[in-house]
């Protein structure tokens, strides 16, 4: 260590074998990014303005919509800066702020979907007793649950990537500071690192999506019993969507984390896929083919227009 100078910044590569295409992959992450963030926020807004919105169900679709826009936040503005022709360098302490989020946000994730499920799994297998159940204090435990497990998996994984010595290279082969990219780096021993944090990711994400499965098998078996056409078509309606976007989130974290020697340009695809295309579908599959939802938003921009025409 004494021979060499400690890293204090990094430089990110991009993402692998596009060069040449900065141009075209700089016009399609900005738009995706763009609608991303409206649809959220428009998802977000209906929740917090209409009163018929607070129900449990929609409160986890509103921690959800917050989500999505830190997520893709997180390593997107940065991509799109240095695609744009800006620099590619970033500081120490803005790449352990990335991986920290990045993986924090992640987990949040998984736990999110989880809880999802569970409430979906109250409201068809105990309707009457939904209410009682699935309370504002429950809820509010359980969000915020969400929440402080993502920044506890990722204070310990962050720690393990940060405490070993970085003295060069420095040149990050990634569009953004994942661990597998960052650990590569080190000057010391990293297995323990790669260790926890694949195992850690990977069985997070597979004991998640397990508990997920128990709970739409279990969704399943009531649906079959229930004798009205319409409302198996109903049920089966609101589960559909959930599971859509627990394919798209899950599917890229077990197939990135769960491989021995991915490759560079699959891993960054299904890593786009996941950080960007999944924030900007989760509104469509979600909410805004949902009645209530559409219903909201007009009610809001009625009363926008209302309120403009008055002054």
């Amino acid at each position: 260590m004494t021979n060499h100078t400690l890293v204090t910044e990094f430089t990110l590569l991009g993402i692998p074998e596009t060069e040449g295409l900065e141009k075209v992959l700089l016009f399609l992450f900005s738009l995706l990014y763009g609608c991303a963030l409206l649809g959220n926020m428009l998802i977000l807004t209906a929740v917090i303005a209409s009163p018929r919105l607070h129900t449990p169900m929609y409160f986890f679709l509103g921690n959800l919509s917050i989500f999505d826009v830190s997520f893709c936040s997180t390593t997107v503005p940065k991509m799109l800066s240095y695609l744009s022709g800006q620099s590619r360098e970033i500081s120490f302490q803005g790449c352990t702020a990335q991986l920290f989020f990045y993986h924090c946000l992640g987990c949040t994730e998984c736990f999110l979907y989880t809880v999802m499920a569970y409430d979906r799994f109250v409201a068809i297998c105990f309707p009457l007793r939904y209410m009682v159940i699935m309370n504002h204090r429950v809820c509010s435990v359980l969000a915020t649950g969400t929440w402080m497990g993502g920044c506890v998996h990722a204070t310990i994984l962050t720690t393990l990537t940060f405490q070993l010595p970085y003295c060069g290279p420095s040149q990050v082969g990634y569009y953004f500071c994942d661990m597998p990219a960052v650990l590569l780096l080190a000057c010391d021993d990293s297995s323990l690192a790669q260790t926890v944090g694949f195992t850690n990711v990977g069985l997070l994400s597979l004991i998640c999506f397990f508990l997920i499965l128990v709970s739409y098998t279990r969704i399943g078996i009531s649906i079959s019993k229930i004798r009205s056409t319409e409302g198996r078509q109903r049920a089966f309606s609101t589960c559909s969507a959930h599971l859509t976007a627990i394919a798209c989130a899950y599917g890229p974290v077990i197939i990135i984390y769960l491989q021995p020697n991915p490759s560079p340009l699959l891993g960054a695809i299904i890593q786009i896929l996941n950080n960007l295309v999944t924030p900007m579908l989760n509104p469509m599959i979600y909410s805004l083919r949902n009645k209530d939802v559409k219903s909201a938003l007009r009610h809001v921009f009625l009363k926008r227009r209302l309120a403009l025409k008055d002054k």
